[in-house]
C-alpha cells in the first residue's frame, strides 16, 4: 500500500513522509478516525515508506521486496492485530488474530483496506450481537513477537486495528512496552473510538488525527465510476467524508438501509411529537432487534436528517441535499429542529452510538434514548 494508493489525505501524507525522511518516528502512534477515511491502510502506507529502502519522489517503490511483503500482508517485520472471535469456543482456547491472518488478507484485499468493524465480524460469521476481542493471550504474543530482532527491516512494525476491543488486563500488559519499547520498533494503534482507551494508553502515543476524505476527492471517485458531474457532487456530499458510504451510494446498496432508517427515524418524532410514550416503547423493541449494523445506520441517517432539517430551519434550504419522501417529511419536521435542541438531539445520537458499541442492552439504551428525544422534539411545540 503505497501514499499515492490512499484516496484524499494529500496535506497527512505529506507530513507522514516528512517525519520518517527527518528520522522523527514515534515509537507510539495513534492513528483516529472512522474506517471509512481509510485510517487503516494509511497506516500500512506509513509503514511501507519506513521500510522501503529505494523510496523516492515521496513514496515507497511499490517493487522491492519489502513493499511486496507489506503490500502483501505478509513481511516478516510487520505484525498485525485485530479483534477476533468465534462460535462455539472451547473451555480455556486461546482465540487470537494469527489464527484467522488468511481471512485478514481476503477482507482487506477485497476491500483495498477499507472495511468496517461489522463486515470482518460478517466474515468471521460471528452473529447479530457476538464481537471481536482482543484478549489477554494476544498481548501476550504482542510481546512475545518484539522480542526478536527484526528480519530485513531497520524497524519492527506492531500495527493493533481497533484496540478499544481490548479488556483492561490485555491494555495494562503492553503498557511498559508502549512507554519504553525495545529498539526500532513501532506500535501503531488504529482507533475508531479513541474515548474508549485507557488513558494510560493515549498518553503514551502520540495521535494522527485522519479526518474525513474531501467532497472534491469523492466527486472525482464517482465520476471515475462513470457518475455524471452534478450526481457524482450529490453522491459525494452524501457520503459524508467516508469511502465505505461512497460505495454502497455507487453500488445502490444503502436503498434498503436508508428506507429502513427513514422510517425509524420519521416514526420515533412522529411518536414524540405525539408525546405517545407507550408506542414509544414499541419502537425500541422494534430497533434494538435490528442487527448492529442495521442500529448503526440509523444513527448515522438519524444525524443526517436532524442536520438537514436544521439547515431548512434556518432558511439554508439552498444547499440542502434531500429529495422525494425525505425533503417532503423534512420540510415540515423543520419548525422542530432549531438552536434549542439541535446540539442536545445529536448528542444524545452520540451517547446512545457509544452505549451500542460498548455492548449495552439494546432494549434499554433504545428506550432510554426514545424518551430523551420525545423529550426534546416537545421543547418547540
Amino acid at each position: 500500500m503505497k501514499f499515492s494508493d490512499i484516496i484524499g489525505h494529500d496535506t497527512l501524507k505529506a507530513r507522514l513522509r516528512a517525519q520518517i525522511d527527518a528520522g522523527r518516528v514515534s515509537h507510539a502512534q495513534l492513528f483516529t478516525g472512522s474506517a471509512g477515511y481509510g485510517t487503516l491502510p494509511l497506516a500500512l502506507a506509513y509503514v511501507q515508506y519506513l521500510f522501503c529502502p529505494n523510496r523516492h519522489d515521496g513514496d515507497s517503490c511499490g517493487v522491492c521486496p519489502s513493499c511486496q511483503q507489506v503490500d502483501a500482508l505478509a513481511h516478516p517485520d510487520l505484525h498485525m492485530v485485530f479483534p477476533v472471535n468465534k462460535r462455539e469456543k472451547k473451555p480455556n482456547e486461546a482465540v487470537i488474530s494469527d489464527l484467522f491472518i488468511d481471512k485478514w488478507r481476503e477482507i482487506w484485499q477485497r476491500n483495498d483496506g477499507v472495511f468496517s468493524a461489522d463486515e470482518w465480524y460478517a466474515d468471521l460469521d460471528l452473529g447479530k450481537t457476538m464481537k471481536g476481542l482482543i484478549t489477554t493471550k494476544e498481548s501476550e504474543e504482542i510481546i512475545r513477537k518484539l522480542q526478536f530482532k527484526s528480519y530485513s527491516s531497520e524497524y519492527k512494525a506492531m500495527i493493533i486495528w481497533l484496540p478499544e476491543a481490548m479488556n483492561q488486563e490485555a491494555a495494562n500488559k503492553i503498557l511498559k512496552i508502549l512507554e519504553e519499547p525495545w529498539d526500532k520498533t513501532l506500535f501503531i494503534l488504529v482507533s475508531e473510538h479513541p474515548e474508549l482507551l485507557l488513558q494510560t494508553i493515549t498518553s503514551r502515543t502520540q495521535e494522527v488525527s485522519v479526518g474525513r476524505i474531501d467532497v472534491a476527492t469523492l466527486q472525482s471517485v464517482a465520476e471515475r465510476e462513470g457518475k455524471s458531474r452534478e450526481e457524482a457532487h450529490n453522491i459525494a456530499r452524501l457520503a459524508g467524508g467516508s469511502i465505505l458510504e461512497l460505495r454502497e451510494l455507487l453500488r445502490g446498496e444503502t436503498d434498503e438501509s436508508r428506507a429502513q432508517a427513514f422510517e425509524l427515524f420519521t416514526r420515533l418524532m412522529r411518536l414524540s411529537y405525539n408525546d405517545k410514550h407507550l408506542e414509544l416503547f414499541e419502537w425500541a423493541d422494534d430497533i434494538a432487534a435490528l442487527t448492529r449494523e442495521g442500529q448503526r445506520q440509523f444513527f448515522l441517517h438519524a444525524v443526517r436528517l436532524l442536520r438537514e432539517s436544521y439547515m431548512l430551519h434556518a432558511g439554508l434550504g439552498s444547499i440542502s441535499y434531500l429529495w422525494g419522501e425525505e425533503q417532503a417529511f423534512c420540510k415540515k419536521f423543520a419548525p422542530f429542529i432549531g438552536n434549542q435542541n439541535i446540539e442536545i438531539l445529536v448528542e444524545e445520537i452520540e451517547r446512545a452510538m457509544l452505549q451500542i458499541s460498548q455492548n449495552g442492552s439494546p432494549r434499554i439504551v433504545f428506550t432510554h434514548f426514545a424518551l430523551a428525544v420525545s423529550k426534546q422534539i416537545n421543547r418547540l411545540q
